[in-house]
C-alpha cells in the first residue's frame, strides 16, 4: 500500500485520506495493517476488483487499485 502525501505521522493517525493498493493488499480491508488502530473504526472488506476506486462507507478513504 501506498499513501499520497505520506509522513510517518499521517500514517500513525490514519490521517491520509487517498491510498494506492496493489494486488498484494487484497482482500482489501480498512483500516489497513499498517495504519494506527486506535483512532480508527471497525475493520470493513471493500470489493475494490470490481472497480478501480472504492471508498470506505466509515471514514471516507479513497483506495486505488494499481496494477
Amino acid at each position: 500500500m501506498t499513501q499520497t502525501n505520506t509522513t510517518p505521522a499521517a500514517r500513525e493517525s490514519n490521517a491520509e485520506n487517498r491510498y494506492e493498493v496493489t494486488r498484494k493488499d487484497l482482500p482489501l480491508h480498512c483500516p489497513m495493517p499498517d495504519m494506527s488502530l486506535w483512532n480508527s473504526h471497525p475493520r470493513v472488506y471493500l470489493p475494490i476488483e470490481a472497480e478501480p476506486e472504492i471508498r470506505c462507507p466509515y471514514c471516507g478513504a479513497v483506495y486505488v487499485l494499481k496494477d
